[in-house]
């Protein structure tokens, strides 16, 4: 990726974090001019959401404040690191499952 593709792509990056709503709207608004920097937050960010809902389902079943904290904790720590990279230009993969959502959201964007 350029310099120039990364400063074309960056406001939808960022956005693509901010909720469900956001991803949307950045996919959206990436479809006008491609940039495959906003493509790979978008398909981070997305994975992130859906892995966050799923899970949240389950989650949600047991009565212990320690697993539902252990849980927003972990997210919390993988959307603010998905974050500050959209925010300092770098496109590493989320730790964990960045890879894998990269994988399975291929064509997403491109």
């Amino acid at each position: 990726m350029t310099t120039q593709d990364i400063e074309k792509g960056r406001k939808n990056a960022i956005i693509s974090y901010i909720t469900i709503f956001g991803t949307i709207i950045a996919y959206y608004l990436n479809n006008d001019n491609k940039s495959p920097f906003a493509s790979f937050h978008i398909r981070q960010s997305l994975g992130l959401w859906l892995t966050f809902y799923a899970l949240g389902y389950i989650v949600g079943s047991f009565d212990s404040w320690l697993v539902t904290s252990g849980f927003y904790l972990f997210f919390a720590v993988l959307f603010v690191y998905g974050f500050s990279n959209a925010i300092s230009r770098k496109a590493q993969p989320i730790p964990l499952v960045g890879d894998f959502y990269q994988k399975i959201f291929s064509n997403l964007g491109n």
